[in-house]
């Protein structure tokens, strides 16, 4: 098993291969990992790991932004996960970021971060001894499965009726359609990213065991969901059921 050790940056949140993510940076711990992110070349990868939240905090107790309720406990590279064992706070398959752009605020109290995701991973241990978690990781193959390239073909055409089905519940039309990819791994990360689920719905998707598997269970959801909402009146916000509630 080939190993490799990355910094991690915990969300709640699932980032798939492909996929962009704009990040502001406040806490001291991931301002810390940014800035030796900035110490890599520019013109090379700033690698660093996104996993996404099982049991804990995304923000820490005493982050910046959030009440005041006595002394503040100290900020370290763990709070708000698991003390014994950080790795038990978050789910086992997580994706390498890599940072394109980090700029750093005109405060100089952040960085406001601009990463794509790239390949998966697999979470082989997490340590708590620096300024920031960082992590050993498995690089994880994406292998295709049998009969990618036809399922593909059913999830494009099954996300073109969730699309327009889920526009309809908005009351709203879309806008003019790009051209999806056809790529079969590449449709199962889009579709993946781009559907309304819950979080360990997502997570399962990323960790499927090849793009096959994951395709199947992707035109699954939006056979099942196409017709659940073209019986509602207005769409659930699926994701304001399991993200904090936001002090600011």
């Amino acid at each position: 098993m080939t190993t490799t050790r990355l910094p991690l940056f915990p969300l709640n949140t699932v980032l798939f291969p492909g996929l962009v993510l704009p990040l502001n940076v406040f806490e001291p711990r991931y301002r810390a990992l940014m800035a030796d992110l900035l110490e890599l070349p520019e013109d090379g990868p700033r690698p660093f790991g996104v996993v996404a939240i099982r049991d804990g905090h995304e923000v820490a107790p005493s982050a910046v932004g959030l009440p005041e309720t006595g002394k503040p406990p100290e900020l370290a590279a763990g709070s708000g996960f698991a003390r014994d064992d950080p790795r038990r706070s978050f789910h086992e398959v997580g994706c390498v970021a890599d940072a394109s752009t980090i700029r750093e605020r005109p405060d100089e109290e952040g960085y406001e971060v601009l990463a794509t995701g790239t390949t998966r991973f697999r979470l082989v241990s997490v340590t708590a001894d620096g300024p920031y978690l960082t992590a050993e990781v498995e690089p994880l193959e994406e292998v295709a499965g049998e009969g990618a390239g036809a399922l593909a073909s059913g999830v494009l055409r099954a996300f073109r009726s969730y699309q327009k089905v889920l526009a309809g519940a908005n009351e709203r039309s879309l806008a003019p359609g790009q051209d999806l990819p056809d790529d079969p791994s590449v449709v199962s990360y889009l579709v993946a990213a781009a559907t309304m689920l819950y979080t360990p719905d997502k997570q399962r998707l990323l960790q499927a065991k090849d793009t096959a598997t994951r395709l199947a269970e992707e035109l699954r959801i939006l056979r099942q969901e196409t017709a659940v909402i073209g019986k509602l009146p207005s769409v659930p916000g699926a994701e304001f059921t399991v993200r904090p509630t936001s002090l600011n």
